[in-house]
C-alpha cells in the first residue's frame, strides 16, 4: 500500500474546524470556501482509510480515528508553524514579558516555552505566575507584555478590549474539585468545608455567592496563597476548591453537583491582554503560540471554545 501523504492546509482546516466548533467558520479562518473545506475533509477520510466523524446528537462527533487523527493533526500543524517562524525568524531578537495563572504554570507553560525557543532562540522570555489583579496591574505598569487571565471587568477589561489590546481565547465551565476523602454530604446538617486562596478571589467569590443563592451554608476550612496548597488539601478531603478543568493534578477530580446537592457553576472566560494594541514581532508571535496552545487543551476536553 502506498504511503500517505497528509496535506497540511487540510490538517490546518480540519483542526481550525474543530477548535471552533464550526467548518463554515473554520472556512473562514483559513480563507476558503466551505465547500473547499468539506472537500479537504473528505480526502482526509479517503487517506485514513476510515470515517473521522460520527453522528452526536444533533451534530457530529469524532470516531475513534478522528480523535487519534485531531491530535497528530494538531502536532503536525504546531510544527508546520513552528518550522515557518524558525526559518524566517532566525534574527528576531528582544524580550517579551509574559504572566499567566497558576493552573497554567505546569500544564502549558513548558509547552509554550519550548514552542517558542525553538522557533526564536534569540528572543529571552520572562514569565511571571500570579493572580489576576496582580497580572493586570503589572500590565499597566509596562512590567509584563502579555497576560493570561480571568474575565473580570473589574479589572478594566472593557476599555482593552476596546483598543484591540485583548483575545478571548476560551470560556471553560467552573467545577467543584476534591477527593474521596472528602466525608461531607448535604445531609449532614454540617456546613459545606471549602479550601480556598487566602485574600481576594474572583473564582472563590462566585463559588460562595452560587451557595449563598442556593442556601447552602459554608464555612474556610483552609486558605491558601498557592494552587498547590488548595490541591493538596482537596486531595487530604479538607473540603472542596474550585478551579476549571486546567490543570488538575491527579490526586483531584471534578464533583458531580447533583450528587452532592450543590449548586452548578457558571463558566468563566479566559482573556490573552496585551500592553499595547500594536506589538512587537516577538510578543505577536508568542501571543499566536499562548492561544493557540490554550484552544488545543480546550478542544481536547470538551472545554468551549471562542471563535473570536
Amino acid at each position: 500500500m502506498s504511503q500517505a501523504n497528509f496535506d497540511v492546509a487540510a490538517l490546518r482546516s480540519f483542526v481550525t474546524g474543530m477548535d471552533l466548533g464550526s467548518f463554515a467558520k473554520a472556512a473562514d479562518r483559513v480563507g476558503r470556501s466551505t465547500s473547499a473545506v468539506s472537500a479537504q475533509i473528505r480526502k482526509l477520510e479517503e487517506q485514513v482509510g476510515a470515517p473521522l466523524f460520527r453522528k452526536a446528537g444533533r451534530g457530529l462527533g469524532l470516531t475513534d480515528a478522528g480523535e487519534v487523527m485531531l491530535r497528530y493533526a494538531r502536532r503536525l500543524v504546531e510544527l508546520n508553524d513552528e518550522a515557518v517562524a524558525a526559518a524566517r525568524g532566525t534574527d528576531l531578537e528582544g524580550w517579551v514579558r509574559l504572566g499567566l495563572q497558576e493552573d497554567f504554570g505546569e500544564s502549558l507553560l513548558p509547552g509554550v516555552l519550548g514552542r517558542f525557543a525553538r522557533a526564536h532562540p534569540k528572543v529571552r522570555i520572562e514569565a511571571r505566575v500570579a493572580r489576576n489583579a496582580e497580572l493586570t496591574e503589572r500590565l499597566d505598569a509596562g512590567e509584563l507584555d502579555l497576560a493570561l487571565v480571568w474575565d473580570d471587568f473589574k479589572l478594566g477589561m472593557r476599555s482593552r478590549r476596546a483598543s484591540g489590546a485583548s483575545v478571548d481565547v476560551a470560556k471553560p465551565a467552573m467545577h467543584w474539585i476534591g477527593s474521596d476523602a472528602l466525608q461531607w454530604t448535604r445531609d449532614s446538617g454540617e456546613p459545606l468545608p471549602l479550601v480556598l486562596f487566602d485574600g481576594a478571589c474572583m473564582v472563590c467569590s462566585l463559588a460562595t455567592d452560587a451557595l449563598d443563592r442556593a442556601g447552602i451554608a459554608w464555612r474556610v476550612a483552609l486558605t491558601s496563597p498557592s494552587l498547590a496548597g488548595l490541591w493538596a488539601a482537596a486531595a487530604a478531603g479538607l473540603g472542596l476548591t474550585v478551579r476549571t478543568a486546567y490543570g488538575l493534578p491527579q490526586t483531584v477530580h471534578t464533583i458531580d453537583p447533583v450528587a452532592y446537592g450543590l449548586p452548578a457553576l457558571p463558566a468563566l472566560g479566559l482573556t490573552l491582554l496585551r500592553a499595547s494594541s500594536v506589538a512587537a514581532p516577538p510578543v505577536d508571535q508568542l501571543a499566536q503560540i499562548v492561544v493557540d496552545a490554550v484552544r488545543g487543551f480546550a478542544s481536547e476536553r470538551g472545554v468551549e471554545r471562542i471563535a473570536a
